[in-house]
């Protein structure tokens, strides 16, 4: 299976460093979203990220031009149907992301390989909707996309062995760093890490310990290369929240649930780097 033109659907965060990964890794890549205005948006993050590129000497003024090129953005899923990768970014609602699957196995060729990008959910039931589940694969990426190597390539109860090995050879293509497991609540990193960082947050409160404090002790003491709170603040607390409750209700384990503490900053809109203030102020 060769993969020449990738879609990307939903062009949020995730969606749209996806979509950069793609275009600057070479292929034609077509960014789809609901209205003209988020599409525009969208387009707008990869633009504003290439730039910064140039600007930073990580690549030339040419090398964008290209890439910014090699991106259509379109509000129709059917502008879609001659892509050999689709990767799905929506919001991480079952319901959605089964609906866009039911959709694109309608509207893509027989042969195109299907890739949900969640990170909390199920690719087994996402794959449900389709009528050919064999070919829908998890290709989840970490935030920011463009910037960390690793992408998990997880394959479904009915993923075909092609479409994880197209999956796996596609990301090695766009310079990332892929592994395999099988579809598990929280895949390889969430279940290990949400609960480590569950854990970071209540000692917080417990120990009373200041989020300086912490991160000083965790990239000192054990290594991390991000303390903690940084981290969380990085991932966004909405997003860490909503993958915490996503693996308590599938696992039941308590270090699962989300602490408090995030949850009230989650009301509070103190949600990290995207929102200007969460542990620390940006």
């Amino acid at each position: 299976m060769e993969i020449r033109k990738v879609g990307v659907v939903g062009l949020g965060t995730m969606g749209a460093g996806i979509a950069q990964v793609s275009v600057q890794s070479g292929f034609e890549t077509v960014g789809r979203e609901v209205s003209d205005e988020l599409a525009e948006r969208g387009g707008a993050t990869v633009e504003r990220y290439l730039t910064r590129g140039v600007e930073k000497g990580r690549l030339s003024q040419d090398e964008r031009d290209e890439a910014l090129g090699r991106l259509r953005l379109t509000t129709e899923l059917a502008d879609l149907a001659d892509c050999d990768l689709v990767i799905e970014a929506v919001l991480e609602e079952l319901d959605l992301k089964r609906q866009v699957f039911a959709e694109l196995d309608r509207v893509t060729r027989l042969d195109a390989l299907l890739a949900t990008n969640t990170s909390a959910l199920s690719v087994s039931e996402i794959a449900e909707a389709a009528t050919r589940p064999q070919r829908v694969v998890g290709m989840h990426f970490f935030n920011p996309a463009p910037v960390l190597p690793l992408v998990e390539i997880v394959r479904a109860r009915e993923s075909s062995d092609e479409a994880v090995d197209a999956a796996y050879a596609w990301a090695e293509r766009a310079g990332k760093q892929p592994v395999r497991c099988n579809d598990t609540p929280g895949f390889i990193v969430n279940r290990i890490l949400i609960p480590l960082l569950n854990d970071c947050v209540r000692v917080l409160d417990e120990a009373d310990v200041r989020p300086e404090e912490m991160d000083k002790a965790m990239t000192n003491g054990a290594g991390w290369p991000l303390g903690p709170c940084a981290l969380i603040d990085l991932i966004g607390v909405d997003i860490h929240v909503h993958a915490s409750e996503a693996l308590h209700d599938k696992l039941g384990e308590q270090r699962m649930a989300p602490p408090e503490r995030l949850v009230r900053m989650q009301q509070d809109g103190k949600l990290g780097r995207k929102s200007g203030v969460g542990f620390y102020t940006y």
